[in-house]
């Protein structure tokens, strides 16, 4: 069985961003030939900064340049934050976003707003109208934070 390049990418790139303090959330491959987009989402407690971004944008492309994991053809290096519209998947993302709006649908059909309270390797609490239920990720069908401007209790 062949490995994805983007199973490739990931394993030549974890210890890279792990080596910086840096999660390698995503790693994503667009277009053909040389039209081709690799975007690379890294992350970490307390979000990361336009440094931080550019230390590991150099430290992925010096270690994208030294194999021959993109081939021979040209593309485009992009190394950006997760950012807020990606789905909360792991339970870093909970403990990050701990205390902001998050939309849920639930395995049962069931969606709702609600905010993130405390989380732990196995679930969270989400608080709605002040009271805090638990739900085991495995519950959690998507979910995905909130953009909030003037923030409302749920």
């Amino acid at each position: 069985m062949t490995t994805s390049i983007t199973a490739r990418i990931r394993e030549l790139l974890e210890p890279v961003t792990t080596s910086l303090g840096l999660d390698l959330e995503e790693v994503e491959l667009h277009g053909k030939a040389d039209r081709r987009r690799l975007l690379i989402a890294v992350d970490r407690d307390g979000g990361v900064g336009i440094d931080e971004i550019a230390d590991a944008t150099r430290a992925i492309s010096a270690a994208l340049d030294d194999t021959d994991v993109m081939g021979q053809g040209r593309y485009t290096l992009e190394v950006a934050s997760r950012g807020v519209d990606r789905p909360l998947t792991a339970p870093r993302h909970w403990r990050r976003n701990a205390g902001r709006l998050v939309a849920v649908d639930l395995l049962d059909g069931e969606r709702f707003e609600a905010r993130i309270g405390d989380s732990d390797g196995t679930g969270v609490d989400l608080v709605v109208r002040g009271e805090a239920t638990r739900f085991p990720y495995d519950e959690i069908v998507k979910a995905v934070v909130q953009i909030e401007l003037n923030r409302k209790d749920v």
